[in-house]
C-alpha cells in the first residue's frame, strides 16, 4: 500500500533490502484517498481494509520472534502486553502508541512495530489500542494513552518506564506526556519516536521538497482528511495536536527521534528536535540515508533498521534504571 511517483529515485547508498523494498513500492501504485470527515461508513470500510492488510503484513515478524501476546486492560483502556524471549526484566516496561494517521491500524495490526521495540529494548511492551479517529478525536485518544502511561508509572515507577510511538502514535505520545507534565505528574525515563508526525498542518520545507520522494502517501488525499478527523474542529497548529508548537521549556524526558531522508516528515523531525534542544531538553536526532517512513517496521532486515533498533535499545537502556539496582 504505497504511493510512488514517476521517476522515483532509489539511491545506491542504501542496503539491498531497502532497494528491494523501494522497487516494490514503484510497482504497487497508489493507495485509495481517505473519506470525507462525515462519511463514517466509508471510514469503517477503509479501517477494515487496512486492518486486514496490517495483520497480513506483520506475520513474518510474529513468526520470527513468536512473542507472548496477552490482551489486557490498563486504566480501563484495551492494550496488548507483548513479551519477547529476550525480555530481561519484569520490573520495567515500554508503553507504545501505534501509528496509522490517527485513524488506521490497531494494537493488533501494528505488531510489526511493537514487537521490534520489545526485542530492541529487552522489555515488555504495553501497546495501547486507542480509539482511532474519527470515532475518537485528539481529546479522547490522548486521554487514553495518558491514562495508560500514568498508571504504568504509578505501578513500576517513572525510572522503570520508557515510552515509544511511530508516526501519528509518536505525536499522540508526546501530547499525552505534555499533558501529564502540566498536570504535575511524573514522566517516564525516556522517549523514542519513530518518524513523528509532529506538524499536521503541512508546514515545513520537506512537505514540498520531498513530495516526489515519499513512498507512503500524499498530504491532500491521505493525510489531511485523517488530520482533520483527529483534530475534530480544533486548529491543526494547536500545540496539543501538532506538538512541534508545544512548550518544552517546562521540561521533557530524554528523547530519541529517528527518521529517514526520503520522508516528507523530515522537517517535522528536525523542527521537533530543535524545539527540544533549544528548550534545554536532552534530544538526539538519528537520521538514516534514503529511508522511508517507519523503515524499522517496513524493512526489518535492512542494515539501517538493524542499526536503528540497536540505537533504540541503547537509548532506553541508558535512561532506564539499572537492572542491578
Amino acid at each position: 500500500m504505497s504511493f510512488t511517483p514517476a521517476g522515483f529515485y532509489i539511491p545506491s547508498t542504501i542496503s539491498s533490502e531497502a532497494k528491494t523494498f523501494l522497487r516494490r513500492c514503484c510497482a504497487t501504485g497508489d493507495i485509495p484517498p481517505q473519506p470525507a470527515l462525515d462519511d463514517i461508513e466509508s471510514w469503517k470500510q477503509l479501517q477494515q481494509q487496512v486492518e486486514l492488510f496490517g495483520c497480513q503484513r506483520q506475520q513474518p515478524v510474529v513468526e520470527r520472534y513468536q512473542p507472548d501476546i496477552k490482551h489486557t486492560e490498563v486504566a480501563g483502556v484495551p492494550c496488548l502486553l507483548i513479551s519477547a524471549d529476550n525480555c530481561a526484566t519484569s520490573k520495567q516496561c515500554i508503553v507504545y502508541a501505534h501509528g496509522g494517521a490517527f485513524a488506521l491500524f490497531s494494537a493488533h495490526s501494528s505488531l510489526d512495530s511493537a514487537i521490534p521495540v520489545a526485542v530492541a529494548s529487552r522489555r515488555k511492551v504495553i501497546s495501547v489500542d486507542y480509539t482511532c479517529a474519527p470515532e475518537g478525536d485528539w481529546r479522547l485518544i490522548t486521554a487514553q494513552v495518558k491514562a495508560v502511561v500514568s498508571l504504568a508509572i504509578k505501578q513500576y515507577g517513572a525510572h522503570n518506564i520508557a515510552v515509544a510511538g511511530d508516526s501519528a502514535g509518536a505525536a499522540i505520545m508526546v501530547s499525552s506526556l505534555l499533558q501529564l507534565r502540566d498536570q504535575g505528574e511524573a514522566l517516564p525515563a525516556a522517549v523514542v519516536l519513530w518518524s513523528p508526525w509532529s506538524d499536521l498542518s503541512e508546514t515545513g520545507d520537506t512537505y514540498q521538497t520531498l513530495k516526489e520522494a515519499e513512498t507512503c502517501y500524499r498530504y491532500e488525499s491521505h493525510l489531511l482528511p485523517a488530520a482533520r478527523a483527529y483534530a475534530s474542529g480544533t486548529a491543526l497548529t494547536h500545540p496539543s495536536i501538532s506538538v512541534v508548537y508545544s512548550d518544552y521549556t517546562k521540561g521533557f524526558p530524554p528523547c530519541l527521534i529517528q527518521g529517514g531522508t526520503k520522508e516528507i516528515f523530515l522537517s517535522n523531525f528536525v523542527r521537533l528536535y530543535r524545539a527540544l534542544e533549544d528548550a534545554g531538553c536532552e534530544a538526539k536526532l538519528d537520521l538514516y540515508e534514503g529511508m522511508p517512513h517507519v523503515f524499522q517496521a517496513q524493512i526489518p532486515d535492512g542494515e539501517e533498521s538493524v542499526i536503528a533498533l540497536k540505537q533504540t535499545g541503547r537509548f532506553m537502556a541508558k535512561h532506564l534504571a539499572s537492572l542491578s539496582s
